[in-house]
């Protein structure tokens, strides 16, 4: 009971930073960005209303697919192929170092470290390396086709993410009962039986949050395309955090516009993100 009322006394002056800093940094840049969409502006104090003119040039077919629709197009394949590959990927690393392996929390290490470097920093990197071998092999680099720079964000962002990824599958693979894995061996469960009707069901939550994490990521990926393909060729490989970026800053008298597609990249990266995560948490409770 007095722990109940210290707790209660205090428990605003802890508080009132954080709930401070939170609509400071988030809530009144957000609610400031919307009303921008709305408007005509290229600084704060001279924006002109102008309505739904900004969501409706997103939205503009008459000068061909607007830049936004192909965005969405390129980030939407990018991130399908990227959920994929980086959680198949990480969880078969997490199986395999679960095991009784030499040397198992070294490779652990090795894997992770990648996520712990700068996407900027990979993205020149990865573009030196992936540019010396296509010019080796075909006599080409990423900006000859939109293919070569689909698949090398697909290959940097598997090597950034797949060590993070990880770590949290083999946490909740250490997390599963001895006992149970045990039963199902004296059951006479093979190897496959065992991985879809016992492991994988009891790493339901580590599901949850690998294909939240990858999904988000990956929809909103920014510096790796930036620096690695910077949308080229003619924007094919730009996506939807880039296309924003090249509409705020490097077109003219379109600030509202982009503000525009910001709001609407939001919209879109929740709702997917809470559908995703209403379809794994409700396998994840019948599981």
């Amino acid at each position: 009971m007095r722990v109940s009322k210290y707790l209660k006394k205090w428990f605003p002056v802890f508080a009132l930073p954080t709930t401070a800093a939170f609509l400071l940094a988030f809530v009144v840049p957000f609610i400031l960005g919307l009303y921008l969409s709305f408007t005509r502006f290229t600084t704060v104090t001279d924006a002109q209303w102008v309505g739904f003119a900004n969501y409706q040039k997103v939205f503009d077919f008459s000068r061909g697919t607007p830049s936004f629709i192909r965005a969405l197009g390129f980030s939407s394949l990018f991130t399908i192929v990227s959920v994929i590959t980086v959680n198949v990927c990480a969880f078969a690393l997490a199986m395999l170092l679960t095991k009784a392996i030499k040397g198992r929390n070294v490779f652990r290490a090795i894997f992770f470290v990648p996520n712990l470097i700068g996407g900027i920093v990979l993205g020149y990197v990865w573009q030196l390396i992936l540019n010396g071998i296509l010019k080796w092999a075909f006599e080409a680099d990423l900006t000859t086709s939109w293919v070569y720079g689909f698949w090398g964000l697909v290959l940097l962002t598997n090597w950034q993410m797949i060590g993070y990824m990880m770590v949290i599958y083999i946490a909740g693979i250490q997390n599963i009962p001895s006992d149970v894995i045990e039963a199902s061996q004296i059951d006479g469960a093979g190897f496959w039986i065992r991985l879809f009707r016992v492991t994988i069901p009891m790493v339901a939550s580590s599901i949850t949050i690998c294909t939240f994490l990858t999904l988000s990521n990956s929809f909103k990926l920014f510096d790796q395309n930036l620096a690695l393909t910077d949308g080229a060729p003619g924007g094919k490989t730009q996506g939807l955090a880039l296309d924003i970026v090249n509409t705020f800053y490097k077109q003219i008298n379109q600030e509202g516009q982009g503000q525009a597609k910001a709001v609407i990249f939001f919209v879109l990266v929740a709702g997917i993100a809470f559908i995703q995560l209403r379809a794994t948490r409700r396998r994840e409770v019948q599981g």
